[in-house]
């Protein structure tokens, strides 16, 4: 006994006296690491006889756990020194005036976004907001999303751990919701646009798990592909800058629009940049369609009466394709330089919307 209370004795003196974390993980593991001195003592309890083990074993199960306890004290003691000294050592003083060549400037993201909005507002569309969480119901099953579709499945979607009545709620998928809610709260005629933080389980070149993104919802009575196709062919326009900007419709199939259809804008990718309006390459810039019967009927409307178009937009993405940005995850990774070279001035005005 008097062996293992000398053990006992120096290993408790060696983790009070450890002076970081680094040494108390040195001590942690010439005690009970593999090669440890304790677990040594535990390895030798198979080569004792029965009476031994009664005796001895008790002991050193008693020794590790001792110093098991003694060293998560040290190290949450230690834990608390070593943030105190962070935030000592990254402490800013406000009051002082900043550099003098540090200026802010105008994410392309943001600055993206105000030039959708001011263009759809000269077309007559209003901005609706919606929650970023959202329920099963206003997500999915009101926008005819079937029960087993794959955007339901872990690989697409963020969800939350289920709460007392069973509910999983989900970071939105899409700012579509919104259309439900507004369709739900604000009887037709409806003219609105729905931008947003979008997020989903992808991330490449051109995706990331939170992205933003505009849609826009039209309800009125005797509204077909066409009030679509303008508008969508007069945004696009707009957006570029340019008069130039051909356009195709291709078939498409989502839940919530029938017929369905994605929107390509011609182009030309050589040289390593897409340039909009000239060349013979195409590319999709927004998915539409005309609103499904099932989605106005599960709104409250009627659809022998109400008829309406959607479409969504990826804010970011359109960023990307007007300003030259090669990827899309350099958007939210905070960079200075990235910032410094594609940000933008918050007193520049709006490109001219005609």
């Amino acid at each position: 006994m008097s062996d293992l209370s000398t053990l006992a004795a120096d290993l408790t003196a060696a983790v009070d006296a450890a002076p970081d974390l680094a040494a108390l993980e040195a001590v942690r593991v010439s005690a009970l690491g593999k090669q440890g001195s304790i677990s040594a003592l535990l390895k030798s309890l198979g080569s004792m006889s029965p009476d031994e083990r009664r005796e001895r074993g008790p002991q050193i199960n008693g020794l590790r756990d001792t110093v098991q306890a003694r060293i998560a004290v040290r190290r949450e003691v230690l834990e608390a020194a070593a943030l105190d000294a962070q935030l000592a050592s990254e402490r800013l003083d406000l009051t002082l005036p900043p550099p003098p060549r540090r200026r802010g400037s105008l994410h392309p993201t943001l600055r993206t976004l105000d030039e959708m909005v001011a263009i759809f507002a000269e077309m007559g569309f209003a901005v609706a907001e919606g929650p970023d969480i959202e329920d099963d119901w206003h997500n999915f099953t009101a926008l005819n999303f079937p029960p087993k579709h794959p955007a339901r499945e872990m690989h697409d979607t963020f969800f939350f751990h289920p709460d007392g009545d069973g509910e999983r709620k989900v970071l939105r998928t899409h700012t579509s919701p919104v259309q439900v809610r507004t369709m739900m709260s604000q009887a037709p005629p409806i003219r609105i646009i729905a931008p947003g933080r979008t997020y989903r389980c992808d991330s490449d070149q051109t995706h990331t798990p939170m992205f933003h993104q505009m849609e826009g919802l039209v309800i009125d009575r005797a509204i077909h592909m066409g009030h679509l196709k303008w508008t969508l062919d007069t945004f696009v326009s707009r957006f570029f800058e340019t008069a130039g900007v051909t356009t195709r419709f291709r078939p498409h199939h989502f839940p919530f629009t029938e017929p369905s259809a994605e929107m390509d804008v011609q182009c030309d990718r050589s040289g390593g940049q897409i340039r909009i309006g000239t060349g013979s390459d195409w590319l999709e810039v927004v998915g539409c369609g005309m609103v499904h019967p099932k989605v106005l009927v599960n709104c409250g409307l009627d659809p022998a009466e109400w008829q309406g178009f959607a479409f969504g937009f990826g804010i970011d993405r359109l960023a990307m394709l007007k300003y030259g940005m090669p990827d899309l995850r350099d958007m939210f990774a905070s960079d200075v330089r990235w910032l410094k070279h594609y940000g933008f001035s918050p007193f520049a005005a709006l490109p001219p919307l005609g």
